[in-house]
């Protein structure tokens, strides 16, 4: 791991991999939350001493152990390099020689500390990271009292980093309840308690610096943001209100340096709860799925559909028989409402989908040309989809690009080249044979098309929400736009299978 990188994994002791910073920002650490609304009137505390002599009991250290592959038998270190004769280069090889007849090779182990928290003292049940227990071999829970017991996985699950433990031990537990995260504000007092730096039980307090972040690290994202310090192996533990109630799991921090600057993230208590409650009864998740594949809702895009504010979650696809397909669910709906839910931006739907009871029949709100419409849908299950391959990834988008098209009379607009799809074009820029529109063969480098992200080899199926077959279907539905006085046009556009929508302004057209 590049030490400078400033995304870092709060659990302690094993090297990771660095991801996009994004994506990396799942390396373990704590957040803290804030109070319920109550807090507004209550005044700063002169000390949390009585509340942190109450929770440290329930929280706990995670040590983890893992296999390291031995190096195979007879391989040596690598010698030091050395001029071409050198007798050093013979020294150094007895000596490793040597060395490996004189220490048989041992099994080695790796080890990772990180944090957790007691929920249900009489049954054991400890909930922690997935990324703290990723991969282990053995799984150690650590008491306040440094008592040692060996922890059975429950289950895990990766997309929002939560996993749960069980114990089994005639000690006396302690445990903490989830409290309720919405009820949180920016600004309230929280208390994070971890293991930072493998040092056992710490507590540090701060702030709920801010709400509903988005990181990149899972479809899910809904992060608190904390002040509250946090480190390395502070990931898997709790962030407290002043009720003593868990209403976030510290999960990760953001620091050039790998120790706290003040910003760090923990998974929402509402969100953790209802995972933890599958995985403790199904050892794994069971989520809704509503089988589309969306996009943001841009001004421009929010413009061209004729939509008041740029609200909602753009359906680019549908996945055929999936739930919305059988709703009749469209490629170009605005999803603005789910099961009553105000959806306001795009990646609020995937988690209400995802909370909502599987097999049941909800009322979803759309935009469709123009009009809102009332449909029904019937939620499926996420886990049973992907188990059935209905949810294959999407395709490479870093293809090698093709050589430049055949020599057609290209119809030139909006900064782009367009030619009918021909049987040339279709194997130069692999087009789907049953696939129709019109092939982009070049985007002017100075255009908004270009700034937008259309390149060769893309293939326009829809202007304005209405199919085109030639290019003048194209320039005739543009200059239609333009009469109307829209300032962008709405394209549908394949990519490889990969479909999605792109606004174009056409004032630069």
């Amino acid at each position: 791991m590049n030490p400078n990188h400033p995304i870092h994994r709060a659990d302690f002791g094993r090297r990771l991999r660095v991801v996009p910073l994004i994506a990396a920002l799942l390396l373990g650490l704590s957040a803290a939350v804030g109070t319920p609304a109550m807090a507004q009137s209550r005044p700063a505390p002169t000390s949390f001493a009585d509340l942190s002599e109450k929770l440290l009991p329930a929280v706990v250290n995670i040590s983890t152990s893992q296999a390291v592959p031995q190096r195979q038998q007879g391989a040596r270190p690598e010698l030091p390099q050395f001029p071409p004769g050198s007798p050093f280069e013979e020294f150094f090889r007895d000596f490793f020689d040597r060395q490996q007849q004189d220490q048989p090779q041992q099994p080695r182990k790796s080890t990772s500390l990180g944090s957790g928290f007691i929920i249900d003292a009489k049954n054991g049940y400890v909930v922690t990271n997935n990324h703290v227990i990723q991969d282990a071999d053995e799984i150690t829970v650590i008491l306040q009292d440094d008592t040692n017991i060996k922890a059975e996985l429950i289950g895990k699950d990766p997309k929002t980093d939560v996993a749960l433990l069980k114990i089994n031990t005639n000690h006396p537990l302690v445990a903490v309840p989830f409290g309720d995260s919405d009820a949180m504000r920016v600004g309230d007092w929280v208390l994070a308690i971890g293991n930072p730096f493998g040092l056992g039980g710490s507590v540090t307090a701060g702030i709920i610096s801010a709400r509903q972040r988005d990181i990149n690290a899972g479809p899910y994202d809904d992060f608190l943001q904390t002040d509250a310090s946090i480190n390395r192996g502070n990931s898997g533990g709790p962030m407290f209100n002043l009720n003593g109630e868990v209403i976030g799991i510290n999960t990760a921090i953001f620091s050039p340096s790998g120790g706290s600057v003040g910003i760090g993230f923990a998974i929402p208590s509402n969100l953790a709860k209802q995972v933890v409650a599958q995985l403790r009864e199904y050892g794994k998740t069971r989520r809704g799925w509503l089988g589309v594949r969306i996009q943001g809702v841009t001004p421009e895009i929010a413009e061209s559909l004729g939509l008041q504010g740029h609200k909602g979650a753009l359906v680019a696809s549908v996945t055929p028989n999936g739930p919305a397909a059988k709703a009749g669910i469209q490629a170009g709906d605005v999803v603005t409402k789910f099961d009553g839910k105000e959806i306001n931006e795009m990646r609020r739907l995937p988690r209400v989908v995802a909370e909502t009871p599987i097999d049941k029949a909800v009322p979803i709100e759309v935009w469709r040309k123009g009009k809102s419409q009332q449909l029904q849908v019937k939620v499926g299950e996420l886990e049973a989809a992907e188990e059935s391959g209905l949810l294959a990834a999407n395709p490479d988008e870093q293809r090698r690009q093709p050589q430049q098209a055949p020599a057609q009379k290209p119809t030139e607009t909006l900064g782009l080249k367009l030619t009918n799809i021909t049987p040339e074009l279709r194997q130069q820029f692999e087009i789907k044979p049953e696939l129709k529109g019109v092939v982009v063969t070049e985007v002017a480098g100075n255009s908004t098309a270009s700034e937008k992200g259309i390149r060769a080899g893309d293939v326009i199926i829809e202007v304005g929400q209405e199919e085109v077959r030639k290019p003048e279907d194209v320039t005739s539905k543009i200059q239609k736009a333009k009469e109307q006085g829209k300032k962008s046009i709405l394209l549908l556009v394949d990519r490889h299978g990969d479909l999605r929508f792109v606004a174009i302004p056409l004032s630069q057209g």
